[in-house]
């Protein structure tokens, strides 16, 4: 076996190798000290050996001189001989001396105003500001400027939003100022991440048009398990509470869910459907994806793997999509060995500590992704509108001024009256039936007093009072009495 492999064979740093090569050479002067008068030798029949050079792999020669330098280096080291065979650093290590003091300040400064700038740009803006002021110094090629950013950490990055826009800015200093780590719940069903995704396919729709959906995902942070993919023709809070409410119902309540800020995730029928169900809805900052980064990672096998799959067939429907996505992801991906958990998603997912709760029944989930809404009832007919049409409430109801409502925009044939209170569901109500209440079929009026009037009797009590007060004065009566003559028959 070869005693100096090439320096492909080893993955160490060449300051290392040189090191390792250097004691090997001296080695067996150390072990073997030469007794007086033998070093000369000893010395001459090293250097005629042949050396692999650690780091071309080529057959080289070093001088009597040389081998003599690392010996004597070598031997006066006690602790260390190995390490003080390394290659010296030099003196201007970490330093530019063809980078101008005064041009290197200008540069960070651009650098920092322009984070989005690539290197070439730096590097010919700044050739710009050299030529139109020369005390800055002469200015440096492009390999200069760039190791120069590089070495203050002053990389390209990718623009986060508009360029004006305050969002952007935020994000761009909370990058800058704090530190990306990746994270992982302890257990599953504590955290859910779930977005929509523009899918590079398109579905042909019943009345000849081509549709290009969405996919809602559903993937919980431990196990990486997909709860549930689906397929949209539109990225609603309707579409948004469909597919989540499935996956609620095939897996378990979770503790918390990640999602951005788009329209549909912060609607009233989600946000308090959630709080509802005892979901924390955690929202990533704006122009900051990399937050939900496991859910944008889950869209590349989409694309990757399940859409190519599908390229044989020219015009799929939606309803093809959906049950194709369905096989790949509870036949394939939950239950393919995943690269980071050195198991499957599925095995993650029921061997891990669960974190999660029960689902209540389809109803009850349905009801929960519905907002609130407060009504002012009609005295008139007992109605009231939501969305333009009218409701009749039930007479037992009537003497409420403000109803609180619970209601889907997308649906309004659920509608709940609720206990504003304790939040309990006290009933539905219906459209009003113009036609069926011009049959004039009127039910018993339920009331939570009798209200039925009675025919009143005598002087009110107030009256009374005030003509006793009256009385007790002793005044006579403030009017003159006048006597009405009589009509003649």
């Amino acid at each position: 076996m070869d005693p100096n492999p090439p320096a492909t064979a080893t993955p160490i740093s060449s300051p290392e190798r040189w090191a390792h090569l250097r004691f090997s050479v001296v080695g067996p002067l150390l072990a073997s000290p030469p007794a007086q008068g033998e070093l000369h030798a000893r010395l001459r029949a090293l250097a005629d050996q042949a050396w692999r050079h650690p780091t071309s792999g080529q057959w080289v020669h070093f001088g009597v001189s040389t081998i003599e330098r690392w010996y004597y280096r070598a031997l006066g080291a006690k602790q260390d001989p190995v390490g003080v065979l390394r290659r010296q650093v030099r003196a201007d290590a970490g330093t530019f001396p063809a980078m101008p003091s005064a041009l290197g300040e200008k540069l960070v400064a651009q650098s920092r105003a322009h984070p989005q700038w690539s290197y070439q740009l730096h590097a010919d803006n700044l050739a710009a500001l050299a030529t139109k002021e020369p005390a800055l110094g002469p200015c440096p090629g492009y390999a200069c400027v760039r190791r120069f950013l590089k070495a203050r950490g002053l990389f390209p990055r990718p623009r986060r939003g508009p360029v004006h826009s305050p969002g952007a800015q935020v994000a761009e200093a909370r990058f800058a100022a704090r530190e990306i780590r990746s994270y992982q719940s302890e257990q599953v069903n504590a955290l859910w991440h779930l977005d929509f995704h523009h899918g590079k396919v398109r579905v042909l729709l019943a009345d000849g048009q081509w549709g290009y959906p969405l996919l809602l995902g559903v993937l919980d942070d431990r196990s990486r398990l997909c709860c549930h993919l689906q397929w949209y023709l539109h990225e609603g809070a309707e579409e948004l509470c469909h597919g989540l409410a499935q996956a609620l119902l095939k897996r378990s309540l979770p503790r918390a869910l990640m999602t951005d800020n788009g329209a549909a995730l912060l609607a009233h029928e989600t946000t308090q459907g959630l709080a509802r169900l005892g979901i924390v809805h955690e929202t990533t900052l704006p122009f900051s994806p990399y937050q939900n980064g496991k859910q944008e990672k889950f869209w590349s096998q989409i694309e990757g793997r399940l859409l190519p799959m599908l390229e044989g067939v020219p015009d799929p429907s939606l309803r093809q999509l959906n049950e194709a996505t369905q096989a790949w992801a509870e036949m394939e991906y939950n239950r393919k060995e995943h690269s980071e958990l050195g198991q499957s998603p599925l095995a993650a997912y029921q061997q891990a500590p669960d974190a999660g709760r029960p689902a209540p029944d389809a109803a009850a989930v349905t009801l929960a992704f519905t907002a609130e809404l407060v009504r002012t009832q009609r005295r008139s007919d007992g109605t009231l509108t939501v969305a333009g049409v009218r409701f009749e409430v039930p007479s037992r109801y009537g003497h409420l001024e403000k109803l609180h409502l619970r209601v889907a925009s997308w649906d309004l044939s659920q509608v709940h009256l609720v206990d504003p209170r304790t939040g309990v569901v006290l009933g539905r109500l219906y459209p009003l039936d113009k036609h069926r209440n011009a049959a004039g079929r009127r039910a018993t009026r339920v009331s939570p007093v009798d209200a039925t009037p009675i025919p009143p009797t005598g002087v009110a009590p107030l009256l009374a009072q005030l003509i006793a007060q009256y009385a007790a004065t002793g005044l006579p009566p403030a009017y003159l009495p006048k006597t009405e003559r009589e009509v003649p028959s």
